[in-house]
């Protein structure tokens, strides 16, 4: 869900061969997710192994990994740890979505309407401890560090970004911005079309990177007003003001200098907004976490994903050997100028 300030945040183009040579931050969540929606069986069901257990998140990372190595990025995979108690809200609100979906689905599968079912059925997705455990074992598997972030992965990420250990955090959402990442890639390895859940129709989409700094000076605006914009637009931890938009918000902010000036010529508050201001200034983090890019485990490795989860072993060791060779070229040197 995050926050949508994109209608007063800088963006460019970009592609993976341009960021030759970056590192990462994946928000590795928000791309499970992806994988749980987009990598699924004609019928809308999930991908499977010969147990019945979901590997969609598994082909996913595994082969989205492999992109990455290809054009010479090293990723590191950010994985949230406990909500903050301010999300409640809004955990229970997707709760209730995913309720309500169920019930559709199983109206949709009496009627018979297969385009429905295929539609309501990518849309019903739980990240569950066990595609945790699966999808963290895969990667340090395949000599991927991976970090565990203490509360939110996104700002685990940013302050990665924010610390200078990595190039750009790679994630959907906008709420990095705030958290302070410098650099946020979006639809990172995508290009094309994509269709738009619950509605027939598509939106083209391209590989781009956010850029803070510029943001921050083409609005005349510091890192503080940036998640006041945030706030009063809505977040996760929060919701927004009625009837203000990213645009509105900006200039609330500029014309009354701060949030809570800017609530007050609208005559509303914000519960919690003290707190929920630090949180994104201040996240829960880990401020000195080890990179390291490891040597595969290459007969594990096989052994996992060939024997344990059904994939095919002729498609796999390919794909491995392109491992060993990404680990034998991949030292920990030190972050060079972006552009």
């Amino acid at each position: 869900m995050g926050v949508d300030i994109s209608d007063i945040v800088a963006r460019h183009p970009t592609t993976l061969k341009e960021q030759k040579g970056s590192v990462v931050a994946v928000d590795a969540y928000n791309i499970i997710y992806q994988f749980l929606s987009n990598i699924r069986q004609p019928d809308g069901t999930p991908l499977k192994d010969s147990s019945g257990k979901i590997t969609s998140h598994i082909s996913g990372l595994f082969y989205r990994t492999i992109t990455f190595m290809d054009n010479a990025i090293r990723p590191v995979y950010v994985f949230d740890g406990e909500p903050s108690s301010l999300k409640d809200q809004t955990i229970a609100e997707r709760k209730l979505m995913r309720e309500k979906h169920i019930a559709e689905l199983e109206q949709a599968r009496e009627l018979g309407e297969e385009e429905r079912v295929r539609s309501l059925s990518s849309r019903i997705n739980y990240i569950t401890s066990e595609i945790i455990h699966e999808s963290v074992h895969l990667l340090k598997l395949m000599g991927i560090p991976v970090i565990m972030a203490p509360s939110e992965g996104e700002a685990q990420a940013s302050m990665l970004s924010r610390l200078g250990l990595v190039n750009a955090v790679v994630s959907q959402d906008y709420d990095c911005l705030l958290f302070g990442a410098k650099i946020v890639f979006r639809n990172f390895v995508s290009n094309g079309r994509r269709k738009i859940p619950g509605k027939n129709f598509y939106v083209n989409i391209t590989p781009e990177y956010l850029d803070l700094e510029e943001t921050l000076r083409i609005n005349g605006i510091s890192q503080e007003q940036l998640i006041s914009i945030g706030i009063m637009v809505g977040t996760d931890f929060n919701k927004g003001v009625d009837r203000v938009g990213a645009k509105t918000a900006l200039n609330l902010i500029k014309k009354h200098g701060n949030i809570k000036a800017a609530l007050a010529s609208r005559g509303v508050e914000i519960e919690k907004l003290d707190e929920i201001m630090e949180l994104f200034r201040n996240p829960p983090s880990v401020r000195s976490p080890e990179i390291k890019f490891e040597k595969p485990d290459e007969k594990s490795l096989v052994r996992y994903l060939c024997e344990e989860r059904s994939f095919s072993e002729e498609r796999v060791i390919p794909y491995v050997e392109k491992i060993r060779d990404f680990a034998g070229s991949a030292t920990q040197s030190r972050l060079e100028s972006f552009f």
